[in-house]
């Protein structure tokens, strides 16, 4: 008790001299230092046995928010190196674990419902965008026969249709924007590459009726609701931040413009329509209960931005991808010229399956360049890890990151190359997956209620995800990506502006990763452009 008297003696009298706004610094930086202090021993000499381990991080709640927040694909890799497949780190106060590879993939994202749940993490950042009652809004029962409800617009059949009005969209955009006038420019290429998606499967999707409403301000107003996945929006999805406004007033906006459509068409008392929209209106749930209007519009918002954040993503990165790379660019040209014909006759869907170097570009894009780049799951019961000593308890987070696998250089050779020939069997990076003839067809199948789909998690390569909330609009989100990138193909040469066969850095700053802007590429318009 002296030795107190003695140290603190002073130091009261001290303090006590100190003006005030002098004390609250001191009493500030004490507080840190004591947090700090505690926060470190706590990690040290507390560590839990059956957990997986913790990322080491200096400040309690902060964690590794800002290491993570800035690159997570590097936060991941260097973490595994460090502390191996299965770690935990604090996001925003909440140990969030990681379990990467495709065991971790499998773990999480084809856990069972009773052990993990989705709709807690993801409902107050997608609820605000959508709209109420619709994808995290509600239970999954009803989640499911929302996806049941949407898939009817997601056949074969309907891809027949889709390709030649996408084909459409894309030459009769590249005709009347200024951006690509006269016989060469350079462009910014992605707000570009985001009103062509939005254009394109508002077209496709949900009907000439709504694609008519569209403009390029609407585009824009999705790229609004896109930014309310803030990663901040996990605590501050509530607050009057400049975002959110634009968030919101986007909601209201589209949300409104389909309200009105939808009054309108039963006003006119329509028959026989067969697009989303028409069959949404017309759908029940179980028990015979229809689908309410304002769920038919966030159904629509959801349908739309559900392809809309991935694909202007992908797209963009396609052509800055091109744009470094001319000589694949030529590749993918003469393959046209090659399996359609000099004369490049107008694209049917039946052509797309000509044209594999094509699918080649999507699939090596998605593989570098996946749109979502963690997957977060509630755990509702305490997990134990298979094969470890590790139990997830219910306080912590799961996140997966099939992002890890597919550039891990146990699957894919030379993984961080972009090499779109590598999906070719004889090629000498071809993936094991590829190498091993691995198909989906080969995987186990299942039902969540909405048709039978593969589970998928036992591959290094999922940029769809796997499990229940796989993305329905796989299938879609290819035949919309081929075309688009077929039609400029056919009518373009890129290169980048100095040269070079660099490619611009990744923008984190929402949950679904984008290149970062401006990214402005040089085009040439072809001998014999269509345009």
């Amino acid at each position: 008790m002296g030795i107190l008297q003695v140290v603190a003696g002073p130091l009261s009298q001290q303090f006590s001299q100190l003006g005030t706004v002098s004390q609250i610094g001191v009493a500030i930086a004490s507080f840190l230092f004591v947090a700090v202090t505690l926060n470190v021993l706590q990690q040290f000499l507390f560590k839990k046995p059956n957990e997986p381990p913790l990322v080491f991080h200096w400040f309690p709640i902060i964690g590794s928010t800002i290491t993570y927040g800035m690159d997570p694909p590097r936060f991941f890799k260097e973490n595994r190196a460090k502390y191996g497949d299965c770690f935990t780190f604090i996001l925003l106060g909440k140990k969030t674990t990681v379990y990467v590879g495709p065991k971790g993939n499998d773990f999480i994202l084809n856990g069972k419902i009773r052990d993990v749940n989705a709709e807690e993490i993801y409902t107050v950042l997608t609820t605000p965008v959508f709209g109420k009652d619709v994808v995290y809004d509600c239970p999954n029962s009803k989640l499911m026969e929302q996806k049941k409800f949407m898939k009817i617009a997601l056949t074969t059949e309907a891809f027949r249709q889709y390709v030649p009005i996408i084909s459409d969209e894309v030459t009769n955009y590249l005709k009347r924007t200024a951006d690509f006038k006269g016989q060469s420019g350079i462009v910014d290429i992605p707000p570009k590459m985001a009103q062509i998606t939005i254009f394109t499967a508002s077209h496709a999707l949900q009907g000439k009726e709504i694609r008519d409403k569209f403009d390029e301000t609407l585009a824009d107003l999705y790229h609004d609701l896109d930014m309310g996945f803030s990663p901040i929006n996990f605590m501050l999805h509530w607050a009057p931040l400049p975002w959110n406004n634009r968030r919101d007033y986007a909601q209201r906006t589209v949300a409104k413009i389909y309200m009105d459509t939808i009054k309108e068409r039963r006003a006119r008392g329509e028959t026989g329509a067969q697009d989303i929209m028409w069959h949404l209106m017309n759908s029940t749930y179980r028990g015979d209960v229809p689908v309410p209007d304002h769920e038919i519009a966030h159904m629509m918002i959801a349908l739309l931005m559900a392809g809309q954040h991935s694909s202007s993503s992908t797209s963009s990165w396609i052509m800055l991808r091109l744009a470094s790379r001319p000589d694949i660019m030529e590749d993918l040209y003469n393959e046209q010229v090659k399996n359609l014909g000099a004369d490049l006759p107008p694209l049917t869907y039946e052509d797309l399956a000509k044209l594999p170097l094509h699918a080649a570009i999507v699939k090596e894009t998605l593989r570098l360049h996946a749109p979502i780049h963690s997957i977060m799951r509630a755990v509702k019961t305490p997990m134990p890890v298979p094969g470890t000593k590790y139990v997830i308890p219910t306080d912590h987070v799961l996140l997966a990151a099939p992002g890890v696998s597919a550039t891990d250089e146990s699957y894919f050779p030379q993984p961080d190359l972009w090499e779109p020939h590598r999906w070719e069997k004889d090629s000498p990076l071809a993936p094991t997956i590829v190498r091993n003839v691995q198909s989906e067809e080969d995987d186990e199948k299942i039902d969540y209620g909405y048709g039978l789909v593969s589970k998928g998690a036992n591959s290094p390569y999922l940029p769809f995800g796997a499990g229940r909330h796989r993305c329905i609009g796989e299938q879609f989100a290819n035949v919309q990506l081929q075309t688009i990138l077929a039609v400029i193909v056919r009518n373009f040469k890129f290169r980048n502006v100095d040269g070079s066969d660099k490619v611009i850095g990744t923008d984190y700053a929402s949950l679904f990763s984008r290149p970062l802007e401006p990214a402005k590429i040089y085009w040439e318009r072809r001998e014999g452009c269509q345009l």
